[in-house]
Formats: structure tokens, sequence, C-alpha cells
């Protein structure tokens, strides 16, 4: 914006920071001196290098920012209200329970993309961002994360940067706002600008050190950031925390307090230096247009599967993942498993889709969620235990209300010989403590291609969970399938028992009621589908058709899978009592029949345990 002065940018800069200290004074809370080390950086950003639409934050043409310092959230809602996205007095409700604009970002404000504060995830999802507009959308817009000195030290913010240096991002900006002070202590490298610029280097970014608050300095560094090719940049900003606040300004212990007695002088203090220069200034927008994201159902070929056939619920996600790629939403990302989560199907089929993200899973979610906010419909796939790598990105995905599919194999200790450290045994219990997520836990090829179709159309976060064995074909290919719906995959006439299994456990389910039957006995065996949500009225009334007695068996630890799920579903009705199956010990390596008879989960184990309930007396 060649006609805007750098006086109203250094004016604008200092509104800003008022509104800063003003709203967190306010609500007795905050981080203003975390605002104003980035004063400059926002204005010149917001009102000079940016284009978008203040009246349409969410358009598809727009340069994108995403506040990775999360708890720098008050300059942020600034700079939109200084724009015209709403009324500036609505500045002074921050944290206030009937607001949106909440301590830290999150999408429930219609400029906010994802939500940040937990520190070193804003520069994934940025990449992810990036990445879809590079590639898949060959749009011309921009996109800026700016980041905090101290979050610079998560694994996870090496990871984004090694992928965006290899995938040549130049169409993404990162700003890294070095203001030396970190929460209780200065941060490790402080103004040591040689190590942070080396680092950057070292991963092949184009690394640009600057003076923080000159704003000549910033718009020439991001006008070479925009002319830099096959390169992302970095501006490493020399701040001081607090600056234009001379009582606390680079003063250790004011990090994340409001000023309190000391916001009058404040105020006046950058009032005194204000003229009217930033009077009028307001945001350019995109000269180019783009369409919005398509609408509509995605659509998966049917299955072709013959019953019995033994097919591996990994190998079944594969195929269906390559059939759902016809849609041009669908996106495929994978940690360098591809050929054993069998999402090299998508990468074969579709290799323009598919973002290999290698072994980084914090930066794989991170990408997956960046995907969505550019309306794809992201498949991230790898072994499930490798999620818990990426826990917190799967907590902070929830808050951002991210389109996010996750896809993880190789679970339980029915993977064999592997061994421990490759089997996911938590991985149920922390999916179902996630927020609106649907956990699927398809126990057939058919199935799990109608899992798929389910969670791409979808709208959320879902997580499939997929087995290495192969398994018998149990439905027929035109069988309907339904998010919370069970099926009933055994009945007989006097049922005594229901069995809940799920992947491998279904089937050894299965085989125990045939054993049982030759004795005499008939069960029931419920196939749940989906864990969450459950069919708690499937369920409720099988268990009391058969006496009120429901086992479940997961290839899963004993706590937060399948058994306690179904428990807290229905175990406390009267009258009815659940017991469960589950890996009770830290397992080894063997053969996956004999680590599925070693933990119980086997078919003649099922059979015993049946008997011990059913010879209990009432």
């Amino acid at each position: 914006m060649a006609n805007v002065s750098s006086a109203a940018l250094a004016e604008m800069a200092d509104r800003l920071r008022i509104h800063s200290i003003v709203a967190t004074s306010k609500a007795g809370s905050g981080h203003p001196s975390s605002c104003a080390s980035m004063a400059e950086l926002m204005s010149v950003l917001f009102f000079d290098v940016m284009r978008y639409h203040s009246d349409d934050p969410r358009n598809m043409a727009d340069d994108r920012f995403i506040l990775s310092k999360g708890h720098a959230a008050p300059i942020l809602y600034a700079a939109w209200a200084e724009a015209g996205a709403f009324p500036i007095e609505h500045l002074e409700t921050l944290r206030e329970f009937t607001s949106d604009l909440e301590g830290h970002p999150t999408p429930r404000l219609p400029f906010v993309d994802v939500a940040t504060g937990s520190l070193g995830q804003g520069l994934s999802a940025s990449c992810g961002m990036a990445y879809a507009s590079k590639y898949l959308d060959k749009a011309g817009n921009r996109f800026y994360c700016l980041m905090g000195d101290g979050e610079s030290q998560e694994g996870s913010v090496w990871e984004a940067a090694s992928f965006a240096s290899f995938y040549k991002l130049d169409n993404l900006c990162a700003i890294v706002d070095v203001n030396r002070l970190g929460q209780s202590d200065p941060t490790m490298f402080q103004h040591h600008m040689e190590i942070y610029k080396a680092r950057f280097d070292a991963f092949g970014w184009n690394a640009l050190v600057i003076d923080g608050h000159s704003v000549d300095a910033i718009r020439q560094a991001f006008a070479e950031a925009a002319k830099t090719k096959d390169k992302p940049t970095v501006l490493l900003a020399k701040t001081f925390k607090g600056h234009g606040i001379p009582e606390i300004e680079n003063k250790e212990d004011w990090h994340g307090k409001a000023l309190g007695k000391l916001t009058d002088a404040a105020v006046a203090h950058l009032k005194s230096k204000l003229t009217g220069a930033a009077d009028g200034l307001k945001p350019q927008r995109p000269t180019t247009t783009a369409n919005p994201p398509p609408t509509g159902p995605v659509k998966l070929e049917a299955p072709a599967y013959k019953l019995g056939a033994e097919v591996a619920t990994r190998a079944a996600f594969g195929t269906a993942l390559a059939k759902l790629g016809a849609d041009p939403r669908v996106v495929g990302a994978d940690g360098d498993t591809k050929n054993s989560t069998y999402s090299q199907k998508m990468r074969d089929m579709y290799p323009d889709r598919f973002v290999e993200c290698f072994i980084a899973e914090q930066n794989l979610v991170g990408v997956g969620v960046g995907l969505g906010t550019r309306g794809k419909i992201p498949f991230v796939s790898t072994f499930a235990c490798f999620l818990s790598r990426a826990c917190d990105q799967i907590r902070m995905a929830a808050i951002s209300q991210a389109n996010l599919k996750l896809v993880g194999s190789h679970v339980g200790v029915s993977i064999g010989e592997d061994g421990p450290s490759q089997m996911a045994l938590e991985d149920i219990a922390m999916f179902r403590a996630v927020p609106h997520l649907t956990l699927f836990y398809p126990s057939d090829a058919v199935s799990t291609e109608r899992a798929c179709e389910l969670a791409a159309n979808h709208r959320g976060m879902a997580f499939i969970r997929t087995s290495r064995p192969a398994t018998p074909v149990l439905y027929a290919n035109d069988e309907p399938f339904e998010i919370g719906k069970a099926k009933v995959v055994r009945k007989g006439t006097n049922d005594r028992i229901t069995l809940v299994g799920g992947g491998v456990t279904l089937h050894e389910c299965l085989k125990a009621a045939k054993e049982l039957e030759g004795q005499g006995v008939s069960v029931r065996v419920v196939d749940p589908f989906t864990i969450k949500p459950l069919d708690r009225a499937m369920l409720l009334a099988c268990a009391r058709e058969t006496g009120g007695r429901v086992l479940t068996v997961e290839d899963h630890y004993a706590e937060g899978g399948i058994g306690d799920a179904v428990a807290g579903e229905i175990g406390g009705e009267s009258g009815i009592t659940v017991d469960k199956i589950a890996v009770r010990d830290i397992p080894r390596s063997g053969k996956p029949e004999e680590l599925l008879d070693k933990f119980g989960l086997s078919a003649p184990h099922i059979v015993a345990k049946v008997k011990e309930i059913l010879g209990r007396k009432a």
C-alpha cells in the first residue's frame, strides 16, 4: 500500500497497544506486555501488507493470519476491530463469558481459522493452509504466522519448519516476535539473533533479522518475503516485551499480567503520541476472487467383497480412500507409513492430492487441520500408537472445530511380532476423550469402507481404528451403516449373554459363540461399529433380552476402552452387569494368535469367561 505513510502505521501500532492495555485492564487479566512487543508487526501486516475482506473474514481469496502465540489475542482482536470487523467498543468485553473475544483465539470468531494458545502449533496449521493454496488450489494468497520466541523451542515448530522448506512454501511467511522474556524467566537465547537465524537458515528458510519496532524495516522485510521464490521466509523481529509502556518495558515478571494501577499512566503516555495520522487507515482487499469450496455429499463407489473373504481393515481403508479420492476435496496425508496404512493406494491414484509428511506426527496432524480450513477433507493416517505423539494437536484440533479424519492402523496385541512399542492400546481411551469426535471401529472390509464414507460426509473430527490381521468379510456389500448404530451379527432364540467386540475381537466373539452353541449355550454378538457415539438403545435392549449380562472383549487396555464405554452407557441400569476382557499387562512380541491367547482375547478364553458369568449366583 504505497500511499500509506510509515507515520500512520507507527501510530496505528500505538493505538493497538492502547486497546490491548485497556481491554486487559478491564478484564483484570491477559497479556498486554506480549501484545505491546508485536504492535508494529501487527500494524504493518494488517494495514499495509495483507489483502483481506474485514467484512467477509472467511473469504477464500484473502491472505490469512495465524496467531500462534495465542496469548496475545487482545492485539489480534484490536487489529480486526480497527480494520472494521466489529465495533471497537466491543474490545472491552475481552474474556467475558458472553463474549467470543476469549483469552486465546478460537474459530468461534469468523476471522480465526484455528485455535491457538497451546504453543508451537500455529506454524504446522499454516503449512497445511499454504500447501493447499499453492499446490491444490493454485491460488495466489499468502499466509502469515506470528510466533513467540519462547514457543520456538517446541519440537513441532521445527517439524513444521522442515516441512515448509521441503515443499518450498514461498507463500508462507513466519514472524518470530523475539522479545527476550518468557513467562517465568528470559527465553533460552534471549536476543542472540544470530542463533535464531542460523537455525532457520539450516532448515532452508530465508531468514531475515529485523528491528521489530521499526515500521520501515518491517515493511522492507515483508516486501523481500513476497519476492522470495521456492523457500519460506521468516522475519526474526528483535523486540522488547512491553515496548511503549515505560514502566514495564523489557522488565521481568510482567508476563500475563494486566497493568492495574499503571493503566491510566500507560494509556496517557501512548495517547500523548497520537496525532491522528492513523485516522481512516483501512486494509486493502485482494485483487483476485476465489470460489467457495464445493458442497454436497462425498460418494463412495460400492464395496466389492465376497462374504468370508479374508481382508485386513487397514487394506480396506486404502481402497476406500482411493475411491473417495474421486472427489477433489479429499486429500490424503501420511507419516511415512503409507505402505502399511495402505493410504498409498490414494497416492498411487491421486498423487497430486497426497501429502507425505514424513515421520513427524505432530506436524502431520497440524497440516491436516490446516488443510481442513481450506475446504479440503483431509484423511490423516499413521500407526494409531504414533498418533499419541500428537495428542495435544488433536486436543487443539477439537477446539479448532477442525474437519479432520484421523486413521490409525496396527492396533492392539494382534499386530504380533513388532511388540508393544508399535501396539496401540490406549487410542480408544484417548479419542473417546476428544469432544464431538466420532470414533469408528470397523470389523470387516465392508464396514471399513462405509466408515470412511461416513467420516468424509460428517463435518468434524473422526477417528477410524483399523487392524493389521486379515479378517473375514461379515457384511454384504449393500449393508447400510450409520453413525451411532450398532449391528447384531449373531442372535438366537434364547440368548443368555451379549458379547460386544470390535475388530479382531468381534471375530473371536463369533468363534466363541459358535463353540458355545455346540455346548447348548446361545449367546448374542454385537458389533458396535462406532464406539463414540455408542448405540445405547440397541445395547440396552440386547442386555435386557439376555438376562442383563454383557461381556465386552477388546484389543485395548482395560482403562477407557470399549468396556468402559459400554459400562458408562448401560452399566448403571438396574439388573445389568457389564464384564470386560481386555489387555491388562504390557504385552510382548509374539505371533498374533499367541498374543490374543496370552491376554485372554481368544475364543477359548471368551468361552471360559461366559461360563464363569453364567455360573454366578444371582
